[in-house]
């Protein structure tokens, strides 16, 4: 009999028992490697996936695309007095806006959702502030940028022009920093 000096290179079992077994039946189609492998593969597909939708919000946030909107007429100058607000719906129909008149020719128009938890937006004209009733959000009546509460940017503004005797809305404006 041989020596084995302490290394017992024999398999304890017979081959087909115990190493071959994983091939046969088709057993073990996907092991581990075979399993990180797809993984890989779908994540990376994955990624790939979004690429389209990544460079329309990167033209979006960059300014390089410009949305057109439609011109609306909101109020006529004669009806509106000065510290007066008349709400209105703009650039569609289910978004609520605010026109304030602040003195004779100025004119500042805003959509009244809050930037905090979309709670709509009031005029007090007594404190000359824009009021978010939910959690006590105030906002700058001349800059849509808040001034208390938790509000944190500033409302979305749209513009607005005078035309014929008629405050006009002709867009909203981007967000700037």
């Amino acid at each position: 009999m041989e020596k084995d000096n302490g290394k017992n290179n024999k398999i304890p079992f017979d081959e087909d028992n115990y190493t071959h077994n994983i091939h046969k039946e088709n057993e073990r189609l996907l092991d581990r490697r075979g399993f990180m492998k797809t993984m890989v593969g779908a994540a990376g597909v994955f990624a790939i996936s979004t690429l389209p939708w990544g460079g329309l919000a990167a033209k979006e946030l960059m300014g390089f695309h410009t949305k057109s909107y439609a011109k609306k007429k909101i109020v006529d100058i004669a009806s509106l007095s000065i510290g007066e607000s008349a709400e209105f719906s703009y650039p569609s129909e289910h978004e609520s806006a605010l026109l304030i008149r602040l003195g004779e020719n100025e004119y500042k128009a805003y959509q009244n959702a809050c930037t905090h938890l979309k709670c709509p937006v009031f005029w007090n004209r007594e404190e000359e502030k824009m009021v978010c009733p939910c959690h006590h959000g105030y906002f700058d009546a001349k800059t849509g940028k808040p001034t208390a509460g938790p509000p944190r940017r500033p409302l979305p503004e749209i513009a607005v022009v005078v035309e014929n005797g008629a405050v006009i809305a002709t867009g909203v404006k981007r967000y700037e920093t």
